[in-house]
């Protein structure tokens, strides 16, 4: 695919969809398609569906049309699917995937293996932003289109931090600013701000984060009495595995919660040396090669235990040290 109007042609409706728990880069990546669309394209028929946005995504327009429900019986000519590397991650619109007469999957995940018709998929991307954009025409890219695209750009690089930026990124990112946006705005408020329970769950977090691997490796979990405790949802655990990541001397962070009956959701962030992905593609989930989740059963000591085996392996440690801290 070399630009979005060769998917457009013909087409009178259009369903846009991402991945379950969206973040800043499918939220972006959704909105800036449906705001494209609204701007250049008012004949067709636009819907996304998500799950419910966080808050700190309030300021992007239109994000108040969002549905975070299927229609029973909808069917449109296009499903588009932003940020989604396999089919289990499809939020509340999975079933637009085996009804819309054309299916086609934008995203920069190495583990997305094509899950749609049409596959428009670059790894070597920061974001799906990034992609997004590079099949949009800039000319026609308004103002509210470019602080979504933008959104998705700082969230997925860390505000350009994370090894993912490239050159290009920053091209792309100069170009959105360009638009007129408030971009240091949008890096505040949707990116840094935290609120206090957040921050609290943050160092509750970190006092109780586990060393490995010699120090290489740093573990963080939380139980659903935690969660309880604090009052706090999955959406306020975002950032946590970042902040154990920049500890000095880590190769690999892992956090992870409990989401059910000896279940965690595990989020993984490596330094360089592991290939996180790889070992969360072992386990049924998927990502990045620095930047990977998945879904395991067990307690949490069986979890940290399995996951750390294959990072032992990578980083070729031969001595394991637990230390809590």
């Amino acid at each position: 695919m070399n630009n979005i109007a060769s998917i457009l042609e013909g087409v009178r409706s259009v369903a846009i969809a991402g991945h379950t728990r969206p973040d800043g880069d499918c939220v972006g990546s959704c909105m800036g398609m449906y705001l494209y669309l609204k701007e250049n394209y008012p004949e067709i028929q636009a819907d996304v569906y998500l799950e419910e946005p966080r808050d700190v995504f309030s300021y992007i327009e239109d994000i108040g049309r969002v549905h975070t429900s299927w229609p029973e019986g909808k069917a449109y000519d296009l499903f588009l699917l932003f940020d989604v590397s396999s089919r289990d991650r499809i939020g509340v619109a999975a079933q637009g995937l085996e009804t819309a007469k054309n299916t086609a999957c934008i995203d920069h995940h190495v583990t997305n293996s094509g899950i749609a018709r049409i596959n428009h998929i670059c790894p070597e991307a920061s974001s799906t932003c990034e992609v997004l954009y590079e099949l949009l025409e800039d000319a026609r890219i308004g103002k509210a289109c470019a602080e979504a695209l933008y959104t998705g750009i700082i969230h997925d690089t860390g505000v350009f931090q994370y090894s993912c930026t490239g050159e290009r990124t920053m091209q792309i990112g100069g170009r959105l600013i360009a638009k007129g946006i408030p971009f240091d705005q949008i890096i505040q408020d949707s990116f840094y701000t935290k609120t206090y329970v957040q921050n609290q769950i943050l160092g509750r977090t970190i006092m109780e984060s586990i060393m490995l691997l010699d120090g290489q490796c740093i573990v963080g979990y939380l139980k659903q009495k935690d969660l309880k405790f604090y009052g706090v949802t999955p959406a306020d655990l975002d950032g946590i595995v970042n902040q154990l990541r920049i500890t000095r001397g880590v190769e690999v962070a892992i956090f992870l919660y409990e989401t059910g009956v000896q279940e965690y959701k595990v989020s993984m962030r490596s330094n360089g040396k592991v290939d996180v992905a790889a070992i969360a593609l072992f386990f049924g989930g998927g990502g990045h090669t620095r930047a990977a989740g998945c879904t395991m059963q067990g307690s949490v000591h069986d979890v940290i235990n399995a996951l750390t085996e294959p990072i032992e392996k990578q980083l070729g440690s031969e001595k394991m040290e637990y230390n809590r801290h």
